[in-house]
């Protein structure tokens, strides 16, 4: 993937589409200090396509 991609700066709508996490999951992760890691700009919260991804990858369990 390129760093372009991987960079971009995505809304928690976006996430939700993108990803299928609820926004509702997002917002309630910030608040517990879990998730994944946000970017603040102002009073805006915007996730990294490549923090998705690796914070999606450390949730898989081996069973």
């Amino acid at each position: 993937m390129s760093a372009k991609i991987e960079y971009r700066l995505l809304r928690r709508s976006e996430v939700e589409e993108q990803f299928g996490i609820s926004k509702r999951f997002l917002e309630i992760a910030v608040a517990r200090g879990d998730g994944p890691p946000v970017v603040r700009l102002g009073r805006a919260v915007h996730y990294r396509v490549c923090d998705i991804q690796k914070w999606l990858e450390s949730c898989v369990q081996d069973q």
